[in-house]
C-alpha cells in the first residue's frame, strides 16, 4: 500500500525526503556477477544533479552514492542493493514562511487529505528530490540491458513552451550531441537541435528572471530492445512505461510512436508495413510509426516515447492561496526551484525506462529460458 516499489524481476523501494538527511534505493532482482561500482552511477547522478547550470535549481549537492549491499569484489551478488545518496543543502529556513499555505499546483493539499500531516520542507517526499535514488537505480538497469542486449537509452528535450527541436531520426540521437553543442560546449537544456536549444535557454532564462517557469515535452528513446518484452493483458510494455513516466512528478502526459497523432490518420496511413530483416528470418517494419510497441509488446524497433512535463510549481511570485485552515491568502516560495524542470527531467526518465526494461528483460527470460 505505501507505494514506494516498482517493478516484479527488477524492483525498486525508494525512501527518502527533500530535506532529510538522505535517500535510498534498495534494488532486488540483479542478476549475479555485473560488474559495478559507484563509478557506474556517478555519471547519471551529475546529469540529474541540481547547480550544474543556471537554468535549474541551485541547490548544491555532490550527490555521491554509497553502495551499501548486493555488491562484492566488484560484482554484484544477486542480493539487495542497497544505495544511500545524502543530503547536504537543505535550506528547511526557507520553508518557515509557507508552513501553513498551500503552494498552488503543488501537492500540499493532497498531502494533507491524505495523511492529515506533511512534511512542507521543500515537498518531502512529493519533492523531485526523491528522484535522485531512482536515477542510481536506473544507471543498474542500464548497464544490465547494455551488458545482455546492447540497448541503448537516451533522452532529449524536444519542446520547450511553444519552441519545437527537429529530430529527423529519433534512433540516431547520442548522448554527446544531447550533452554537448557541436563546439563541445556543454548544451544545459539537452536539445541535440542546436538552434532550438539556444532559444529554449534564452526563454527560461527570461521566465527564471521574471521569477516564472516553463513546461515543455522530453523524448525517450531506447535502441537495440529485443522483440517479445511485454505481458498481456494488465503488464503491458507499453503501461509499465506510462506508469513510470507518470510517476514521475510533474509529468501529465505519455505519448509513444505517434502518439496523439494517430488520431489524425487513416489506418492506412498509420500502419508501419512488415519487412524482412537484415538477417536471415529477421522481420522488421519499414516506419515506426508504431514507436516500437504493438499489443503492448515490444517490435525489436527503437521504443520512442515522449512525457509532457508541467511547469514548476513552486514560484517565488506572489500568487493567491489559502491556509490549512481555509483562510484566503497569498505565498511565495523562497526555495530554490528550477526555472524549467526538462533539462533534470531526461536522465530521470532514462532512469525509469530503463528499470521497466530491465524488469520486462529478466521477465522474459524467465519466461522463454
Amino acid at each position: 500500500m505505501p507505494g514506494s516499489s516498482f517493478g516484479q524481476a527488477f524492483r525498486i523501494t525508494t525512501a527518502g525526503e527533500s530535506h532529510g538527511p538522505a535517500n535510498v534505493v534498495i534494488v532486488d532482482g540483479c542478476p549475479p556477477g555485473l560488474p559495478l561500482s559507484e563509478d557506474d552511477l556517478r555519471p547519471d547522478l551529475a546529469r540529474r544533479r541540481p547547480g550544474q547550470s543556471h537554468l535549474v535549481t541551485q541547490r548544491q549537492e555532490d550527490d555521491e552514492p554509497e553502495i551499501l549491499s548486493g555488491v562484492f569484489e566488484g560484482k554484484t551478488t544477486g542480493t539487495s542493493i542497497a544505495i544511500l545518496i545524502r543530503n547536504k543543502d537543505q535550506r528547511s529556513r526557507d520553508y518557515g514562511d509557507i508552513r501553513g499555505k498551500y503552494r498552488p499546483g503543488h501537492a500540499d493539499f493532497t498531502y494533507d487529505a491524505k495523511y492529515g500531516f506533511r512534511d512542507y520542507r521543500g515537498g518531502g517526499r512529493s519533492s523531485a528530490r526523491e528522484t535522485v535514488a531512482r536515477v542510481a537505480a536506473g544507471a543498474i538497469a542500464k548497464k544490465l540491458l547494455a551488458t545482455e542486449q546492447g540497448v541503448r537509452i537516451v533522452g532529449y528535450v524536444t519542446r520547450v513552451a511553444d519552441i519545437v527541436a527537429d529530430i529527423p531520426d529519433p534512433a540516431s540521437v547520442t548522448l554527446e550531441q544531447v550533452e554537448c553543442f557541436a563546439d563541445g560546449a556543454p548544451n544545459p537544456v539537452r536539445c541535440p537541435d542546436a538552434d532550438a536549444a539556444r532559444r529554449m535557454i534564452e526563454r527560461i532564462d527570461a521566465a527564471r528572471k521574471d521569477l516564472d517557469s516553463l513546461g515543455g515535452v522530453g523524448e525517450i528513446v531506447a535502441v537495440g530492445v529485443p522483440a517479445g518484452l511485454g505481458e498481456p493483458v494488465f503488464d503491458k510494455l507499453k503501461a509499465d512505461i506510462a506508469k513510470a513516466l507518470f510517476g514521475v512528478p510533474a509529468v501529465v502526459g505519455v505519448e509513444y510512436g505517434l502518439g496523439f497523432a494517430a488520431a489524425e490518420l487513416r489506418g492506412s496511413e498509420h500502419n508501419d508495413t512488415f519487412a524482412p530483416g537484415s538477417a536471415p528470418g529477421a522481420i522488421t517494419t519499414t516506419t515506426n510509426r508504431h514507436g516500437g510497441m504493438l499489443g503492448g509488446i515490444s517490435t525489436g524497433q527503437p521504443i520512442v516515447v515522449r512525457a509532457a512535463v508541467k511547469p514548476t510549481a513552486s514560484l517565488a511570485r506572489a500568487q493567491e492561496t489559502v491556509t490549512d485552515q481555509g483562510e484566503a491568502t497569498t505565498i511565495e516560495t523562497r526555495g530554490r526551484h528550477d526555472p524549467c524542470l526538462l533539462p533534470r527531467f531526461i536522465p530521470i526518465a532514462e532512469a525509469m525506462i530503463a528499470i521497466v526494461l530491465a524488469d520486462h528483460w529478466l521477465r522474459h527470460r524467465a519466461q522463454n529460458a
